[in-house]
């Protein structure tokens, strides 16, 4: 089972310290973090699309990463590890920033009430609002991207993009910025959406060197999209 990210010497949800942490500093002497990436995840969710962004933003200087979910607890991916929620939605804090994956659950999640609601109103106060893959679908089903330009997976065109189709729905693009908005192609396009959006908020030097330290080769043109769709 795959544990949510989290600093060494960190406190779980229920308040106590993780099991094997007792050699680590204590979490008061580790650098404070003060905002907050929050990966909103869902039975069936597609492990590299939360796992290649959160390798790219689990060391950013200012920013904690947690997973969030209708209930806390293990959440199971479409390949079968599972993740744990630190969070539920009801008493997740607002967060600073939070991406929405995609995956066959995405399916189901375009028609969960809970789901959809609690994206419109973190969307309300985020800074950033992000997905990968269908993850954009779900965000359209929920109104957010109304107008807004957007990209989703190109092999699940047809369907992501009927969720909402006064979305200015972009078909060649790696991942594409519209204000706060930032929406990834499929899967793997959204670890390049990641380090586009360290860019964004830290500058060039720091995304390449954050996919220097991880041996990734970044696409880093969001318009260099090999799986472009007409």
């Amino acid at each position: 089972m795959l544990a949510s990210p989290r600093q060494p010497g960190a406190q779980s949800a229920s308040g106590g310290r993780q099991a094997g942490s007792a050699s680590q500093p204590a979490a008061a002497d580790a650098p404070r973090r003060s905002k907050k990436i929050g990966v909103v995840i869902f039975a069936g969710f597609e492990a590299l699309d939360v796992y290649g962004p959160v390798q790219m933003w689990g060391r950013l200087p200012d920013h904690e990463v947690v997973m969030v979910a209708e209930d806390a607890g293990p959440v199971k991916s479409s390949q079968g590890a599972e993740t744990v929620a630190d969070f539920s939605f009801a008493n997740a804090p607002p967060l600073d920033v939070f991406m929405v994956p995609g995956g066959i659950g995405t399916r189901r999640e375009v028609n969960n009430p809970a789901m959809l609601e609690f994206l419109r109103r973190q969307d309300s106060s985020a800074e950033w609002t992000t997905s990968v893959c269908t993850g954009s679908a779900v965000l359209a089903k929920a109104g957010i991207l109304a107008g807004r330009r957007a990209t989703t997976n190109k092999r699940a065109w047809a369907w992501a993009t009927s969720q909402d189709q006064s979305v200015l729905w972009q078909g060649r693009a790696r991942w594409v910025t519209d204000g706060k908005y930032v929406t990834s192609s499929g899967i793997s396009a959204g670890t390049d959406m990641a380090l586009g959006f360290v860019e964004l908020l830290y500058g060039r030097a720091l995304a390449e060197r954050i996919a220097h330290g991880a041996e990734y080769m970044w696409n880093d043109d969001p318009n260099n999209d090999p799986f472009t769709i007409e």
